[in-house]
């Protein structure tokens, strides 16, 4: 059966082409129609293009189509994706640079506290607008969402749509990848429970070949100055904590009030490392500065690639699709959910990271019980704040913004009551144009 994939915000360019790549080499899915939904008609010509090549190389015959019009690309869709970005750089570096200007120094910005809170506030009606017409015209259709910030977009959809949505991330998958490597294990050796909130889970164990792995990691992590500096965050809080949370030492380095408070912590924790992501300030938002100029100049490159890689990734979304409506093969990953009694000591209303079942009976998540009792203490703040936060979305209370970065860890830890209300000011007016939907407004 001929199968319809939707991919909203297709100009992600590199992100698309991974996913179709994935897609296609699943036999069952060789006659695809892959929908390519951007409001950015010259990215979505190069996804075009590149899709085209991929199926060409493979000797598919599937068929690609592009849209500006979501209803369009969502229509009968049985898989859709959601890849979108909410405004370009000139509208969120200001998520970074208002807090630095109050003395909130952050690196990413895309996830909680003050910077991820008013991009979730300027994505979440987006969101909804592609839900509800999902609603319409694709009511079957399995939704995988990869756009940040993950657990409140999930939250503020989960809870107004009876539609099959689950959040996607990677960070579980690749940092197993990297604890089996510092330990030498063959990564189809490596067993974990990991649970929490994304972003902020934690392997509640992590075993290679049966056994305890966590001595040995310990170990490595003390003895090897090289494997400590890869991530220094999130080493330091794995030896203090007993556990190794997801994600890299930057984003890690946001999510408490242990490394970014001042900036002698910031030195020594959020600078030297080697990783792909330390934690300097408004590192992503250099990143994205500096691509806005040579993107194009990138897909150009990789038109002229004279066979693209065909071989399977590890994204989590076609071996999912596959599961409910391929071959069947069931597949199981970290997934985000409502927290229907799946983690016993975060609040019910959270959104919660789990292992979930992708399977013909669709998508289960499975219940992980209670986190460690001071592992919860950190993540049912995080939680409680990205809970407050969805509600002031679906309410449209800007008050409730103002109290869910009021107890967020680092901006409460660097700044006064009054100063935060400032900072929730200033960043609410700044993103004005997009919050039209809030009953009140400072």
């Amino acid at each position: 059966m001929k199968r319809k994939f939707a991919f909203i915000g297709a100009g992600s360019l590199e992100f698309t082409v991974s996913l179709a790549r994935d897609i296609l080499s699943y036999e069952v899915f060789d006659d695809a129609e892959f929908a390519l939904m951007d409001i950015h008609e010259s990215r979505l010509g190069y996804a075009r293009n590149a899709v085209e090549k991929l199926i060409k190389a493979g000797g598919h015959s599937a068929q690609v189509t592009t849209t500006t019009d979501r209803k369009v690309a969502l229509e009968g869709a049985d898989g859709v994706l959601i890849t979108i970005l909410q405004g370009g750089v000139d509208v969120w570096r200001h998520d970074i640079e208002i807090p630095k200007r109050f003395g909130v120094d952050v690196c990413v910005g895309d996830t909680r506290g003050p910077s991820g809170i008013f991009r979730f506030l300027r994505t979440a009606p987006a969101m909804l607008d592609i839900i509800r017409d999902a609603e319409r015209l694709c009511p079957n259709a399995v939704i995988l969402n990869y756009t940040n910030p993950m657990a409140m977009l999930c939250s503020y959809l989960q809870k107004q749509s009876r539609m099959n949505i689950t959040g996607l991330c990677h960070s579980v998958q690749s940092t197993t990848a990297m604890l089996a490597e510092w330990i030498g294990a063959p990564l189809d050796e490596v067993t974990y429970k990991c649970s929490g909130v994304n972003h902020q889970a934690f392997y509640l164990d992590f075993k290679w070949n049966g056994q305890d792995a966590y001595p040995l990691l310990r170990e490595t992590i003390l003895s090897r100055p090289e494997v400590f500096a890869e991530e220094p965050v999130c080493n330091e809080m794995f030896l203090h904590l007993g556990y190794y949370s997801t994600e890299s030492s930057g984003h890690n380095s946001e999510y408490n009030a242990w490394f970014r408070k001042r900036q002698d912590l910031i030195e020594k924790y959020c600078i030297h490392g080697t990783g792909w992501n330390p934690g300097k300030h408004a590192s992503i938002l250099e990143s994205y500065l500096e691509r806005e100029n040579t993107w194009e100049n990138t897909f150009i490159q990789m038109a002229k690639e004279e066979k693209p890689d065909l071989e399977r990734g590890d994204e989590y979304a076609a071996y999912i699709f596959n599961a409910v409506f391929g071959d069947y093969t069931p597949f199981g990953f970290n997934g985000n959910l409502q927290n229907d009694g799946l983690i016993d000591n975060l609040p019910p209303e959270s959104c919660v990271e789990v292992p979930v079942l992708a399977s013909r009976e669709g998508i289960r998540p499975f219940h992980a019980g209670p986190l460690p009792d001071h592992l919860a203490i950190l993540v049912a703040t995080t939680a409680s704040c990205e809970n407050l936060a969805v509600k002031a979305a679906m309410e449209g209370d800007w008050m409730k913004v103002y109290h869910s970065i009021l107890f967020d860890p680092l901006t409460s830890a660097v700044l006064s009551m009054g100063e935060i209300k400032d900072l929730t000011v200033a960043m609410f007016r700044q993103n004005k144009d997009f919050l039209t939907y809030f009953k009140s407004s400072p």
